[in-house]
């Protein structure tokens, strides 16, 4: 993780760089703040919960909407770093780097304070954005674009196939639970000390990491389109597109149901759909409208958002451990919030969004001082 100070503003925002994907990239990492840090975990109103299992909040778009815009951003990265003179192989270790950092600051927030390594929860968020940007990252270097496109479809395809034919010892083909499942099974094969539900599944698991690959790879669909295109014509073409992926994914969760905790086939194209569709709908606003200024704070966010998101849930972590018995959200949850709210939602609500604000002012001050921190 390296800073890099003094930088003019412009080169934050170059010509393969656009405000309105800065804003719409900000926007995630706001909303994943948001419902990663209520003030307290019984009480949060529903749009801000995942779904129990099958179905979907608006929650449940917020992780697949980060690597979505995973995959614009190493398009027009990639497309920068070449027209400056980046070989393959720079390219490539650039990536890799990237993913081992992102990799082991995921592992760290799991493993703080004990460091029990026995124990410690291996695949998480940050660990899955690593797998899916260095994986995306060989398929945008060494694949053409049609092949790019086969192995989404196959992808997609194959994950169905696997999940729904493939038989669990004990449970059968296609039992789509938490216990039942075929990932659940790999997890248990594979990391039974290391998951979020100790020996029975992880939302961020090995097997369900696949297909988010695809998620990313529509990213990169929809990147090399806004490359291709300007204007009214790139806005009908995501619109399009949009439309075409959110109708199929909604069918196809007839057969495969929408699960965000399964990453299942169906909820990669209902998720790529509505992600376009709001990219197309930032992408008017802001390049096509000029309408700027309501966007700039998000922006803030979005030129710094891995060292955002690791910062905000790293200290969610300090102060929710006890330090002499004492917790200090606790304290300052139960004598600045709770007492002041007739509703324990409201207070767990206000609790999230005052958290939010304190690194939204971080990433306002690292703009201003022109601090751009590579992750």
């Amino acid at each position: 993780m390296t800073a890099a100070a003094g930088v003019d503003r412009q080169q934050l925002r170059p010509k393969t760089r656009l405000a309105s994907l800065d804003a719409f990239r900000g926007m995630t990492i706001a909303a994943m703040i948001l419902v990663n840090d209520p003030g307290d975990r019984r009480h949060i109103y529903w749009p801000l919960e995942h779904a129990n299992w099958n179905g979907w909040t608006p929650t449940d778009l917020i992780f697949p909407f980060f690597l979505f815009i995973v995959g614009v951003s190493l398009v027009l990265s990639f497309r920068s770093r070449s027209a400056q003179g980046a070989t393959r192989s720079e390219l490539i270790l650039h990536s890799a780097k990237r993913s081992a950092i992102l990799f082991g600051l995921g592992v760290l927030l799991y493993a703080y304070p004990r460091f029990d390594f026995h124990t410690t929860r291996i695949p998480g968020v940050l660990q899955r954005i690593a797998i899916v940007n260095l994986a995306t990252s060989l398929l945008i270097i060494y694949a053409g674009r049609t092949a790019r496109y086969v192995a989404a479809a196959a992808i997609l395809l194959g994950y169905w196939v696997l999940m729904t034919r493939v038989p669990v010892p004990g449970y059968g083909a296609g039992i789509l639970t938490m216990d039942g499942s075929l990932a659940s099974y790999i997890d248990r094969a594979l990391l039974y000390n290391h998951l979020e539900i100790a020996h029975r599944f992880d939302p961020e698991g090995v097997l369900s990491s696949i297909p988010a690959i695809a998620t990313c790879l529509f990213g990169v669909f929809a990147g090399e389109c806004i490359l291709s295109r300007t204007g009214a014509q790139l806005i009908r073409r995501l619109l399009a597109s949009a439309l075409a992926l959110t109708t199929l994914g909604y069918a196809w969760s007839f057969w495969f149901p929408l699960n965000k905790k399964l990453w299942t086939s169906s909820y990669v194209l209902f998720t790529a759909g509505v992600a376009l569709g709001l990219v197309s709908l930032c992408y008017w606003v802001v390049e096509v409208r000029g309408w700027r200024k309501w966007v700039e704070p998000f922006v803030w966010l979005g030129v710094n958002p891995l060292a955002i998101y690791f910062l905000a849930s790293f200290v969610f972590e300090v102060i929710g451990h006890p330090l002499g018995g004492v917790r200090l959200k606790e304290v300052v949850y139960q004598h600045c919030y709770a007492p002041y709210f007739g509703n324990p939602y409201s207070a767990s609500l206000f609790y999230a969004i005052t958290y939010l604000l304190v690194f939204w002012i971080l990433a306002w001050t690292l703009y201003q001082k022109k601090v751009l921190i590579r992750i």
